[in-house]
């Protein structure tokens, strides 16, 4: 009888905690770095899984799609709209094709590092632009991580200043404010998806392309770029997104649970990419490409021409609101 017992106990409990598994939240989560614990991305993924799915005792599930299974940028920001995808860590660009005044953080050669950005994009400035983005499309941000501080790399010569551009083809990514970055400094840019752009560096459609620390060790871009420029000229990001009508269906325990888990996420997310770009030079040094530092008077330099020129085109897209909020709230930060 005791046997009988405790089978029907355990079977009950199996029904139980498939019962539980069936009415779960499905949360689709996706991001574009591989799967692997040297990703910063899917390291904050899987950290953003387990405290999600603890904290909840499993009423929402989870489910992690990397190295961009769920499609390219606009795929996923269409899908965050529709409520197809739950949620994404997603870098700057594929956000300023749907929403414009997240182009204001293209801004060149403006936070002086790491404690500034965060300062900034932690305060009232990342607060209002994140309000404005769900007022607009649909999409709640929890604020952003690091995708890197962004260096020039090519396949054909050292870059140590502007002139030094002229001639080269480098990808950007696919938002127009980053072609007028490129062309600003004197090269050709040409936007090429995130997923495209390994085959389009070994194929040579472009000479070159910018991006962090991270991504070029992550995509394994520096098996087709020789040289790396340390300019520093945007500092870049990840927003952790979610679609409000996903939000909006949890009960206030489980919105509190993905708050926090966010949070955490975040946190670890930043520190393996800040550590990355800290050691921009014996990590790329050591995938065999030539580092080519850049003084503070190279700099300056690349400031003065790339500054204005996409100050210009931004103002003139989504109008000086933003771009003033910006700079009064790097204005703050230097006066404390």
């Amino acid at each position: 009888m005791k046997t009988m017992s405790k089978l029907m106990t355990a079977t009950a409990v199996a029904a139980m905690t498939a019962a539980g598994a069936a009415s779960a939240k499905e949360l689709k989560y996706a991001h574009f770095q591989a799967a692997d614990l040297s990703s910063p991305k899917h390291a904050a993924a899987l950290a953003f899984e387990a405290c999600v799915e603890g904290k909840t005792s499993g009423s929402i599930d989870v489910q992690i799609f990397p190295a961009s299974q769920l499609g390219g940028g606009s795929e996923i920001m269409e899908g965050l709209q529709l409520g197809t995808i739950q949620m994404a860590a997603i870098h700057d660009g594929p956000i300023s094709a749907v929403y414009k005044p997240f182009s204001v953080l293209a801004m060149p050669y403006l936070f002086d590092d790491q404690a500034m950005a965060w300062s900034v994009m932690d305060g009232e400035f990342g607060d209002a632009l994140a309000e404005d983005m769900l007022a607009k499309t649909g999409i709640r941000s929890f604020g952003v991580a690091d995708n890197g501080v962004r260096n020039f790399t090519n396949n054909v010569k050292p870059v140590a200043e502007p002139a030094d551009m002229a001639g080269l083809k480098m990808r950007v990514m696919t938002a127009p404010v980053w072609v007028t970055l490129v062309e600003s400094l004197g090269a050709s840019a040409t936007p090429v998806p995130w997923p495209e752009l390994p085959g389009a560096l070994q194929q040579g459609v472009v000479d070159g392309q910018e991006n962090g620390v991270t991504n070029i060790v992550n995509a394994s871009l520096y098996q087709h770029q020789k040289y790396v420029s340390l300019d520093g000229h945007v500092f870049s990001w990840h927003a952790y997104l979610m679609s409000d009508m996903f939000y909006e269906s949890l009960t206030d325990d489980e919105k509190k649970a993905v708050e926090q888990c966010v949070e955490i996420s975040k946190t670890i997310h930043r520190g393996m990419t800040a550590a990355q770009d800290a050691n921009a030079t014996a990590i790329l040094s050591e995938k065999g490409m030539e580092v080519v530092p850049v003084s503070p008077e190279q700099k300056a330099l690349f400031r003065e021409a790339a500054q204005p020129a996409v100050r210009e085109y931004i103002v003139g897209e989504i109008g000086e609101e933003w771009p003033d909020r910006l700079d009064a709230a790097v204005e703050a930060y230097k006066a404390q």
